[in-house]
């Protein structure tokens, strides 16, 4: 994986592009699963190997996966890959959407509406826009599961490992 040393972009503020739900009024909200494998582990078992970067709220409370709004001038694409440079400061391959989930926003009392991507990490920024409000950290999948507070985003990671070992099978299958 690359390592770059700097970056010169900042953080999207505001809310004046914020894609909001028909259904419910609440916001559009995007984000993205970034991951790896760590190739120097002895353990055959993908769930060990694998290891997810989570990141810290800008309130504090706990660890998380980078997410955020869906603007009105960008793909949902592309808005996860902004949200992972943004918030993680990881770029790599978005892969095919893990699912759509709705949650209540605490702090407006509102459903949102979240899609998210599993982010085949391949380069980590020493420096990123929001460094200085979030902290990240690789982890294990159980240590993800473990302390996500979120419970759609542990389901989300859930689908994500049991997509990983599937594709795992399956190539092993046609190799055989």
């Amino acid at each position: 994986m690359k390592t770059e040393r700097m970056v010169c972009l900042v953080s999207r503020q505001g809310r004046e592009l914020q894609r909001y739900s028909s259904r419910t009024g609440g916001r559009l909200v995007v984000g993205c699963i970034p991951y790896k494998f760590n190739i120097n582990s002895p353990n055959i078992d993908l769930v060990q190997a694998m290891e997810v970067l989570v990141i810290s709220s800008q309130k504090g409370y706990g660890m998380m996966f980078p997410k955020g709004g869906w603007e009105s001038d960008e793909t949902i694409r592309q808005a996860a890959s902004r949200e992972a440079l943004e918030e993680a400061g990881v770029q790599g391959n978005l892969e095919q959407r893990l699912g759509k989930w709705k949650y209540a926003s605490g702090a407006h009392s509102v459903i949102n509406e979240s899609v998210m991507f599993p982010l085949n990490v391949t380069q980590e920024l020493v420096h990123w826009p929001e460094m200085g409000v979030r902290n990240r950290r690789w982890v294990s999948v159980t240590e993800a599961m473990e302390g996500c507070k979120h419970p759609w985003m542990r389901e989300a990671l859930e689908r994500l490992v049991r997509r990983l070992c599937k594709s795992i099978i399956l190539q092993s299958a046609s190799v055989a």
